[in-house]
C-alpha cells in the first residue's frame, strides 16, 4: 500500500525536515500549476518517470520550464538504451502515484530502490524546491539541501546532473 501524504509529512518530520504545504485544486500539468499556484517561492518541479529497454527506471526531477532531450538523456543518466515514459501501472507500483501527480517525494514508496533519481543541476540552484506531496492537490516546499537528505533517507542516491537544455 503506498504511503499517504500524512505518512510522508510524518517521515519528513522524523528527519527534522521542516516543510510548508499549500493546498489547491488538483493540478495535472505544469500549465495548470503555473496558472493556479499563486505566490509559492522557489523552484517548481517537472518530473519525468522513464524506463530503458532493460526495465531500469529513472525519475528525472527538473525545473518546470526545463527542456529535456529524451533522445539523448540516456547517455547522461546511465540508461542501457534510449528511454521512454514508464507505464502508469509501474508508476503506481514503484512510486505510489498516478500520472499527473509524479513527484520526487514518491521515492518514499520505492522501498526496493528500483528507481534511480536524477535532480537537474539548474533546479538544485534554488534554495527551495516545490513538489507534490504524493497528491496533486497540494504543493510542498522543502529546502534543496533537505530534499537531498530526504532522498538519501529513502535509500536512494541523490544524483545531481545537468540534464536540461
Amino acid at each position: 500500500m503506498p504511503k499517504t501524504e500524512a505518512e510522508l509529512l510524518s517521515f519528513l518530520d522524523t528527519l527534522g525536515i521542516a516543510v510548508k504545504t499549500h493546498r489547491h485544486p488538483p493540478l495535472f500539468t505544469v500549465a495548470d500549476s503555473q496558472s493556479l499556484r499563486g505566490e509559492i517561492e522557489g523552484g517548481h518541479t517537472k518530473n519525468l518517470f522513464l524506463k530503458d529497454k532493460k526495465d531500469n527506471y529513472f525519475l528525472l526531477t527538473v525545473d518546470e520550464d526545463a527542456v529535456v532531450d529524451l533522445k539523448q538523456v540516456h547517455h547522461l543518466i546511465g540508461a542501457a538504451s534510449r528511454v521512454s515514459f514508464g507505464r502508469p501501472d509501474m508508476l503506481m507500483e514503484l512510486l505510489g502515484v498516478v500520472p499527473g501527480a509524479v513527484t520526487v517525494f514518491g521515492l518514499i514508496n520505492d522501498t526496493g530502490g528500483r528507481v534511480k533519481v536524477v535532480l537537474d543541476e539548474d533546479l538544485m540552484k534554488n534554495a527551495t524546491i516545490n513538489g507534490h506531496p504524493l497528491t496533486n492537490e497540494a504543493t510542498t516546499s522543502i529546502a534543496a539541501a533537505d530534499l537531498t537528505r530526504f532522498i538519501e533517507a529513502t535509500g536512494h542516491e541523490a544524483v545531481v546532473l545537468k540534464v536540461s537544455a
